[in-house]
């Protein structure tokens, strides 16, 4: 019995993947340029991930496309997340990916003590990027719904979206972390989450961070234990770690867009576990832009 489950679970996952393949060739990348004169004209880049049909349906005002904003972790550039921004792409959402760090900002000073360890003020910063591109964004693209975010992280980029998420509950309907350490979980049951974890012994999770087994289970928070390494969670990871992570964000994404006409056929097999990412907890009940620099 369990042979013929890993049998169907490997099948779940190759299709997943077939999937991601068959759909990023309709997938549009776009990157554009943004200057917040509000913060002496800083340069705030964004890479963008659409599906062409829902881009043509949403321009045509038969739709309002659905926005996930991803955010880097320290030292690592907004392009380095397209195995994400394609999964969110794929299920007809409009993928914004936000350069955060700049050359010319001061560097990061950490302490032990202070908030999230000295990073208040670089997670701050992300906050005001991201609000800056939504407004930007919303003048290119008026027909998408950002009013109701999914925020999307990968370490400090996690905490930025979890921060995010905090300050700006009723904005704010999905968050996916990868690997955050610093920001604890947002515990109100407002919106779901979904945390891939990492198993490195360089990168720790700060104490309170991660709610309790019964917390999640009530507020509708889904952690999934992973044997991946912190750094495995990016475009430069290796395949297996990405295809297991598309899979599984995948079917949290088809879970929570139950009712929308973008998801894929189900079929009656369930992706319960995608290769080696287990899951930990259940999903409970509950500026003028510039033109286009790549295409």
């Amino acid at each position: 019995m369990k042979r013929g489950i890993t049998v169907l679970l490997s099948v779940s996952v190759l299709a997943a993947v077939g999937y991601f393949t068959a759909s990023k060739w309709a997938i549009r990348h776009e990157t554009v340029r943004f200057y917040d004169a509000s913060r002496g004209n800083r340069l705030v880049e964004v890479a963008v991930a659409i599906r062409r049909d829902k881009e043509m349906q949403a321009e045509a005002g038969m739709i309002k496309l659905p926005v996930a904003i991803l955010n880097h972790g320290n030292t690592v550039k907004f392009t380095e997340y397209s195995f994400v921004a394609n999964v969110f792409a794929a299920r007809g959402y409009m993928a914004v990916s936000i350069q955060h760090d700049l050359p010319t900002d001061p560097p990061m000073v950490t302490k032990v003590g202070e908030p999230y360890v000295g990073r208040l003020p670089q997670i701050q910063r992300g906050v005001a990027n991201i609000r800056f591109a939504v407004e930007q964004m919303r003048q290119l693209q008026p027909n998408a719904d950002y009013d109701h975010l999914t925020m999307v992280g990968h370490s400090m980029g996690g905490d930025i979206s979890m921060y995010f998420a905090k300050q700006y509950p009723d904005d704010v309907k999905k968050v996916v972390t990868l690997d955050n350490l610093r920001v604890p979980f947002v515990t109100d049951g407002k919106f779901k989450i979904l945390s891939f974890r990492s198993k490195d012994p360089q990168f720790k999770t700060d104490p309170g961070v991660i709610p309790s087994d019964d917390i999640c289970e009530k507020e509708g928070i889904t952690v999934v234990n992973t044997d991946f390494q912190h750094n495995d969670m990016r475009d430069t990871g290796p395949d297996d770690a990405k295809s297991s992570i598309q899979a599984m964000l995948d079917k949290f994404l088809a879970d929570s867009d139950s009712s929308s006409a973008i998801a894929p056929v189900k079929t009656k097999t369930p992706l319960l576990d995608p290769g080696p990412v287990p899951p930990y907890a259940p999903v409970g009940k509950a500026a003028a832009p510039t033109k286009a620099l790549t295409n």
